[in-house]
């Protein structure tokens, strides 16, 4: 080989080593190296919420449906880590609004984990255990437990659609209703379908103040499609504050027999048994503190008063309804369900209802809904009725089927 050969060979030959160590930085090989570490950083921010949420237990029960259920001790609660709380431990049990009247019916055992006969000791609060495979489904660790923020209450931003009813130029310091509980299918791991009590403060802005109750079906919160009590909280319009059931610092746990965030069994069939729960809401007079009850006499747990800012107050609404989620797969509406999947035209044992509409004053007197105002979004999809007889007094019927010939 000539000299010249040589250098010109020698030139290539360092040309095409240059040129495989310039290789752009998002190379495949790189970009491999690279996801492991960002799946071991997202691991251990997992990990790191889990040690927040899940406390220490002095006895666990295992449910049926898969749930795990630690009892923890109640001054060990996830509330108490909020900066305001702590130090603090659960309240004494507050005055009951006049007019309270037990109900004949009783809720002892109408979560899954709690038909084993199994319960939590004394000085305890049961709390479904959070894991791994819950996280990971979120869309989100770091906004893990908390909703989609919403602009408005009768807006369908973020695909939340509505169907309510809601009382509101007043001043209210309590809610109560019965809600009719069904299984509506939930068609993506993205969406979900709620009935729930909102007591609103603020305006729909950055300072909305909410406090809420229900039951939902969420496959990304709980990986699977059985309804649950639920509760939650925002100060802020669903920005930084507030979450789901315990899943950070805020909500008291007082009881030891109801897990926030558990299966709830029995559920109501199309043309059979019905099953409702009821709820109430109201702020205590003497400590300001809003408390949550469930069903005859059973008290939760209730909302610091300091977690608030309009809501240390009275609220300024009251809504009680129905909503879900439509992410429009496909590019068509969800076939996501509302209610029973049924149309409220289709009345008792096969629409959805909420019944007993009341609301508490500002002496603590809980008293009949006055002037309720019904609400859909998409009527098409899912429609409510309301209306009021001696029995069940104010009520409404709602819900409905998602996607139809009227509702592409």
């Amino acid at each position: 080989m000539s000299s010249s050969s040589c250098l010109i060979f020698i030139f290539i030959l360092l040309l095409c080593l240059f040129s495989s160590s310039a290789s752009p930085p998002n190379s495949t090989s790189e970009t491999e190296t690279l996801r492991p570490q960002k799946e071991i950083q997202k691991l251990k921010l997992i990990r790191k919420q889990l040690q927040k949420i899940n406390k220490p237990a002095i006895k666990t029960i295992h449910s049926s449906d898969g749930d795990t259920i630690d009892c923890v001790p109640s001054h060990n609660q996830p509330a108490f880590d909020h900066p305001l709380l702590q130090g603090q431990r659960p309240m004494d049990p507050p005055e009951m609004p006049i007019g309270y009247s037990q109900e004949n019916e009783s809720y002892e055992n109408f979560q899954l984990w709690s038909l084993s006969g199994e319960s939590c000791p004394e000085g305890t609060i049961p709390i479904r255990r959070t894991t791994e495979q819950d996280m990971l489904r979120a869309s989100s660790v770091r906004r893990f437990g908390r909703k989609i923020r919403r602009v408005r209450r009768d807006s369908s931003s973020n695909g939340h659609e509505h169907a309510v009813g809601y009382v509101s130029g007043s001043q209210y310091y309590g809610a109560k209703a019965s809600i009719n509980v069904w299984t509506p299918r939930v068609i993506s791991q993205y969406e979900f379908s709620l009935s729930q009590i909102w007591v609103i403060a603020g305006s729909f802005a950055d300072d909305l103040n909410t406090i809420e109750a229900g039951w939902q079906i969420s496959p990304e919160l709980y990986g699977d499609t059985n309804p649950r009590f639920f509760t939650y909280w925002t100060s802020d319009a669903y920005q930084a504050t507030g979450c789901y059931n315990l899943l950070c610092s805020g909500f008291v746990q007082t009881n030891n027999r109801i897990a926030i965030g558990a299966a709830i069994s029995p559920v109501s069939s199309y043309k059979g048994g019905q099953f409702d729960i009821s709820l109430l809401i109201w702020k205590d007079p003497k400590h300001g503190h809003w408390w949550l009850q469930f069903g005859s006499g059973t008290l939760v747990g209730y909302w610091p008063v300091s977690l608030f800012t309009h809501l240390r107050e009275h609220g300024n609404m009251v809504q009680f309804g129905g909503e879900i989620v439509n992410t429009r797969p496909g590019g068509s509406h969800t076939s996501t369900q509302m209610g029973s999947g049924h149309f409220a035209g289709e009345g008792f044992g096969k629409a959805s209802y909420f019944r007993n509409l009341q609301m508490v004053d500002w002496d603590n007197t809980l008293l009949p809904i006055a002037n309720l105002k019904v609400l859909a979004d998409h009527p098409n999809c899912y429609d409510i009725r309301g209306g009021v007889n001696r029995v069940w007094g104010n009520y409404f019927y709602y819900g409905g089927p998602g996607k139809n010939s009227k509702c592409p």
